[in-house]
């Protein structure tokens, strides 16, 4: 679970960042606030990816899905792209699970 989770992140990461570039055309919004809210979800997805096998790492996980989505009110087109991270990061738990369950039982069995 933990590398398909970490995958989705990383690709956050980058969305983030690109995000951040379409922002700072909006003559609304300082390049401080958007590069200070955008830096700081960059760094969350990178180091969520370390902390993914704790207790609360999955809630923190769900959280930057929805703040993602949420960034569609800046960026339009964020609300489509957090759909999409959001499935992936069901996907990535969902299937995450079954294939870790799968390894347990194929060591078990080898046992």
């Amino acid at each position: 679970m933990r590398t398909l989770c970490s995958s989705t992140l990383i690709g956050e990461f980058f969305v983030i960042g690109f995000a951040g570039l379409v922002a700072m055309k909006n003559p609304d919004l300082s390049m401080a606030t958007v590069w200070t809210v955008s830096g700081v979800a960059m760094a969350l997805c990178v180091l969520l990816c370390g902390f993914l096998g704790r207790r609360g790492a999955l809630a923190v996980g769900w959280a930057l899905q929805i703040a993602l989505f949420v960034s569609g009110l800046v960026v339009g087109t964020m609300f489509f792209l957090g759909l999409i991270f959001g499935g992936l990061w069901w996907a990535s738990i969902h299937f995450g699970r079954k294939v870790d369950e799968a390894k347990a039982r194929n060591a078990a069995q080898a046992a």
